[in-house]
């Protein structure tokens, strides 16, 4: 069975290698990569990729956030998560902003942590839960606009949607599009990604909701 490779970011060594200690006592996943700034993982992770990143916001230089908007341009078939002390609403929608579809406080029990990585393997987004209450309460002070919306796509993305809507597989998308099933699946994440989504439910619901003057 092949393990979930997995790199962290993390500039507190302490940290860093007790989160690496708890990732390879797990018979199904491996820590790959572990590096203390940025900049490192900016470089080295474009050719030693891996399926998750684990991420810590307050890194020396660059923040963890630039990393993950630099690296989602060259590590698209990776998953990014925070893993971090700051819990205030700025921090954890620029992080959501950027790509990370996952936020996890560090004072998270261990077998909750892993618990997590395992969720944002099979596709989910764990979020600990003073964070989601916290989300919660900001979308609740927010003015819902109920009206249709363009879509924040390319055309040639808003076809790929149309027939994710359709109900159609990737690899039946990837054969009508001519393309490899794999960069459907680069497509879709930044689908996901520029509609501010998690999952196919999700961006189509908001497809079906779209004012497009094509339609």
């Amino acid at each position: 069975m092949s393990k979930i490779k997995i790199a962290i970011i993390e500039d507190n060594k302490d940290v860093a290698c007790t989160l690496r200690d708890i990732i390879n006592e797990q018979p199904d996943m491996e820590c790959a990569r572990l590096y203390h700034t940025a900049e490192d993982a900016m470089i080295f992770l474009k050719q030693n990729l891996v399926d998750i990143i684990i991420v810590d916001i307050g890194l020396p230089r660059a923040s963890g956030i630039d990393a993950i908007q630099y690296l989602s341009n060259y590590c698209p078939q990776a998953t990014f998560c925070m893993f971090t002390v700051y819990d205030d609403d700025e921090k954890i929608f620029q992080s959501l902003q950027s790509g990370a579809k996952g936020y996890i406080l560090k004072n998270t029990p261990t077998e909750k942590i892993i618990e997590s990585i395992r969720e944002l393997y099979a596709g989910g987004s764990p979020i600990s839960p003073s964070i989601a209450r916290r989300m919660i309460n900001v979308f609740r002070t927010m003015q819902v606009s109920t009206s249709t919306h363009q879509l924040p796509v390319s055309d040639r993305e808003l076809e790929l949607l149309t027939l994710l809507a359709k109900g159609l597989l990737y690899k039946e998308i990837a054969d009508q599009l001519g393309i490899a099933v794999g960069t459907v699946k680069q497509h879709i994440h930044r689908i996901y990604d520029r509609l501010h989504v998690t999952n196919r439910t999700e961006a189509i619901n908001l497809y079906n909701n779209r004012k497009d003057p094509k339609n």
